[in-house]
């Protein structure tokens, strides 16, 4: 076992120790309750394991009871659209009373709360289908304020009306319009087009918004007690850090599934429309693919299981609970009840549910040629890994495997892309650096009163020596940020992008709630995302806040948007520690040179300059929240920020130049996968028009090697000496 294995295992053990011994205190189950209640169960549950295992606990009192308030009020109601001022003065006096509510495993707030917003919910469904039955006059001079932060609870049914009013002729005019915008487009195109008229126009745009609200209902009509309960547990977990979260049991299989990529099933996401359980796609690889008698648009009526002799009715099934009976485990047959989209006949269709891997998580690669040298690409979406079984599949792993690939195309120089990489498994992180140093540490891990733990690459095997670039942004969060703070602090790697990323520096550990009951007949707790440690880089400072400031600064389209932890509420602060002891990577001639080249072209870019401009322009557009009502001025307004917006279509005709190619086992592939082969043309089509990515490649080319370094390294290693 390596040490990184040991570390891994340590820290877990540590945590369930500490919970096994409080539990020991103090033993859940059902029995301990006069009121078996599981809300009230659940509630003591969480806050009795957030207590013992966060990094670091809160106390819970009057100050946490208030925020705890503030944030499930305004999870229920953000627009102020339901609630009455006069009942947010009966909720007023649970204001400081939640942290004695959570103690005494109490949930009186919670239910005054759910009662009364279904019951408000009720009233506006009314409300809405009244208004929207009388054509909207937008020849009246009115404005509408969307910052709703800002906005006091309406105090009658007549402020109530107005309200919904506003925001309902608001949603209409956009879709008129839009309409009018369309009428106008088509009798350009075509001068003997008749266009509708105004009031045909604002109909429609009248049943779009009443569509859209129809939708709205239909979705808040499945939620049950459940769903809101966990938005209250999350309104009080989330006061302890944004990254500690509660998962209901069916949260906890999507959050398994989003880390793996992969689940047992037939490969078919679905929607609930109306009353209908419709399929939207069709999963590449699936057993639903292959049977090439499923499509897009299908809509599933009955389900039948095939140990059971009767089929069960999935319309106007909750769509939660319409998955939970098509999926299932590998190797079972499941046969669905399908109205065809084209025919609109009735069809039964049985498959064989399979293990189903979901592309789009896993790392992707391409070739590149540039003035005679081959460069490869490596685009990561996450650091994944499955929960059950880390060695069937990981981002290390594959990104082994293409690297390998990519250096029998005769790579020279590589560029990973960890743009609006979120994180992952801590463990693929240090598995991934050691593929490009020779050992050494990658990151230093710390509890909460425990000494630091240092988490090391022991394989002294490279697998790629050659330039290296990192792409980052400021969605690179977590795990990519632990990768790109050590190959920069090593001097491995330059990076590229925003000023920083995202500055998440803690770690989470997901706890199964159910192993801390006994006797419990109330079903399923779900589970707990719990901070349980923070990282810091191997030159001892944390990414936490700060994140990883990259070594090429170039805008994007986030630059000016608040989407950083900084901008989050309730982030731990930011720290350091004693540095690790690491060696800088000394494959490099000309690191710092290449770097102060990449910024002087960068500086010159007249692409990064219309990006930086629009990226402010898209920042005042957000800070707009009051908005015209009268169709004049809307247009006015609108035909403005079109002509701005016209500036910025230059952005999306950028041409690089570049070509990209997929490695040949993908294109064996394409012949029976023509959705594989769609999505990898769209994507190297995306990167032919991506400056980001031109000037990755600009300085993998100015990049030189110490070659001699390099070949010691491989005598080190065993390996074949790289030639100068």
């Amino acid at each position: 076992m390596t040490k990184l294995k040991r570390v891994m295992k340590k820290n877990l053990k540590i945590l369930a120790v500490i919970l096994l011994m409080a539990a020991a205190a103090c033993s859940f189950t059902t029995k301990n309750f006069d009121d078996p209640n599981k809300d009230k169960l659940l509630l003591d549950l969480i806050t009795y394991v957030i207590n013992q295992g966060h990094y670091a606990p809160k106390d819970i009192n009057d100050n946490f009871s208030e925020k705890v308030y503030n944030h499930f009020l305004e999870s229920l109601d953000p627009s102020k659209r339901f609630f009455y001022a006069k009942d947010i003065a009966e909720f007023d006096k649970y204001k400081d009373q939640l942290d004695d509510e959570i103690k005494n495993k109490e949930i009186n707030f919670f239910d005054l709360a759910y009662n009364l917003l279904n019951q408000r919910m009720e009233e506006n469904k009314s409300l809405y289908k009244e208004i929207l039955s009388r054509p909207f006059d937008f020849s009246e001079e009115e404005e509408i304020n969307t910052d709703y932060d800002k906005q006091e609870y309406v105090s009658s049914k007549e402020e109530m009306r107005e309200r919904w009013k506003k925001q309902l002729k608001f949603n209409t005019l956009i879709n008129f319009y839009d309409l009018k915008q369309d009428e106008k487009a088509k009798k350009e195109k075509d001068p003997s087009y008749e266009m509708k008229s105004d009031a045909e126009l604002e109909k429609q745009a009248r049943e779009s918004t009443m569509s859209n609200l129809d939708n709205f209902y239909d979705f808040t009509n499945d939620l049950e007690r459940d769903d809101y309960f966990s938005v209250y547990i999350n309104s009080i977990v989330e006061e302890f850090d944004p990254h500690t979260y509660y998962f209901a049991p069916q949260d906890k299989d999507r959050f398994d599934i989003a880390m793996s990529g992969k689940l047992e099933g037939i490969g078919a996401r679905l929607i609930k429309d109306g009353d209908d359980i419709t399929i939207t796609d069709v999963i590449s690889g699936g057993p639903a693919w292959r049977s090439d008698e499923i499509d897009q648009g299908d809509v599933i009526l009955k389900v039948k299981q095939e140990d059971e002799n009767e089929a069960v009715s999935v319309v106007g099934m909750r769509l939660d609970d319409a998955v939970d009976l098509i999926k299932g485990p590998k190797g079972t047959k499941v046969t669905l009840t399908l109205r065809k989209k084209l025919m609109g006949n009735i069809e039964d269709v049985t498959l064989t549910r399979d293990v189903i891997e979901i592309e789009e998580t896993y790392a992707k690669s391409s070739m590149v040629e540039k003035n005679g040298r081959k460069f490869g690409v490596i685009n990561l979406p996450k650091f994944y890994f499955d929960m059950d079984d880390y060695e069937s599949r990981n981002a290390a792993s594959d990104i082994k495997k293409d690297i390998i690939r990519l250096k029998q195309e005769g790579m020279e120089g590589l560029v990973l892309d960890l743009r609006n990489n979120g994180g992952g498994s801590l463990k693929t992180v240090v598995d991934i650096a050691g593929l490009f140093i020779k050992d050494g540490p990658v990151v230093q891990v710390k509890s909460n009163g425990q000494k630091k733990e240092v988490l090391k690459d022991e394989d002294p095997q490279i697998v790629w020596d050659g330039p290296l670039v990192i792409l980052v942004n400021e969605l690179s969060a977590s795990a990519s940020e632990i990768l790109a703070a050590a190959m920069q602090d090593y001097k491995r790697a330059i990076i590229i992008g925003s000023k920083q990323t995202y500055g998440k520096g803690t770690v989470q550990n997901v706890i199964d709630l159910n192993r801390w009951l006994r006797n419990n007949d109330l079903g399923d707790m779900g589970a707990l995302k719990i901070t349980t440690q923070k990282f810091y880089r191997v030159n001892g400072g944390s990414t936490q806040l700060e994140g990883v400031k990259s070594d090429v600064v170039v805008p994007d389209r986030y630059s000016y948007v608040d989407v950083g932890e900084k901008d989050q509420e309730n982030p731990l602060p930011w720290d350091k520690i004693d540095p690790a002891d690491y060696s800088v990577w000394n494959g490099y001639v000309d690191y710092e040179e290449a770097i102060k080249a990449s910024k002087e072209r960068m500086s010159e870019n007249p692409q990064l300059k219309l990006i930086d401009e629009n990226a402010k322009w898209i920042k005042e557009q957000s800070q707009e929240n009051v908005y015209p009502l009268n169709y004049d001025r809307y247009a006015t307004e609108a035909a403005k920020d079109k002509a701005v917006a016209k500036q910025f279509d230059a952005l999306k005709n950028y041409e690089t130049n570049l070509t990209y190619t997929s490695l040949p086992y993908e294109k064996e592939q394409f012949a029976t996968d023509t959705v594989l082969k769609e999505k990898r043309e769209r994507w190297h089509e995306s990167l032919s028009k991506d400056v980001y990515m031109e000037e990755a490649i600009n300085v993998l080319e100015d990049i030189k090697l110490n070659n001699i370094s390099r070949s010691k390294v491989a005598d080190a290693n065993g390996k074949q000496k790289v030639k100068d």
